[in-house]
Order: structure tokens, then sequence, then C-alpha cells
């Protein structure tokens, strides 16, 4: 395997898991945004105002979107060994 098949491996492998990642961050970086903006506004400084929501959402959307980021992981893992000839010589 030479270094431009390494570079192209890596990179299709970093473009999947931020693909995978990203509805996660999204929606936990919404929550704090909102959470913020509302206890700025009610001026509430409860720690587990922040936390216990943010928990709750990611985990919500983890068990929603599972089905979707199983499928994407087995496509992604299923097109790597079926080009695996190509990296290994």
């Amino acid at each position: 395997m030479g270094p431009d098949q390494a570079v192209e491996l890596m990179r299709n492998l970093l473009r999947e898991a931020l693909i995978v990642s990203a509805p996660l961050l999204l929606a936990a970086s919404a929550t704090s945004f909102l959470l913020s903006l509302f206890q700025t506004l009610t001026s509430l400084q409860e720690q587990t105002l922040t936390t216990v929501p943010r928990l709750l959402i990611v985990a919500a959307m983890t068990l929603a979107a599972l089905p979707w980021f199983a499928r994407r992981l087995v496509t992604y893992t299923v097109l790597l060994f079926t080009d695996l000839h190509r990296y290994l010589g």
C-alpha cells in the first residue's frame, strides 16, 4: 500500500466518522445553545439543568438514528472489504 492509498483510506474513514457523528453533535450543540439561552434569560445557574436534558436528547437521537448509523457503517465496511485487494497489492 502506497502513501496515496493510505491517505485516501484515512480520508474516507474520517469522512464517514464525520457523517455518522454529525447528527449527535448537532443535536447536543443545539440543545446546549437553547438551554444556555434559557438560563441567561431566567438567571438560573443550575448545572443539572443543562446536563440532564442534553444527555436525554443525545440518547434519544442515538436510539432514533441507530438503524441509519448501522446501515451507513455496514455499507462502508462492505465497501472497504470489497476494495481490499486494491490496498494489499
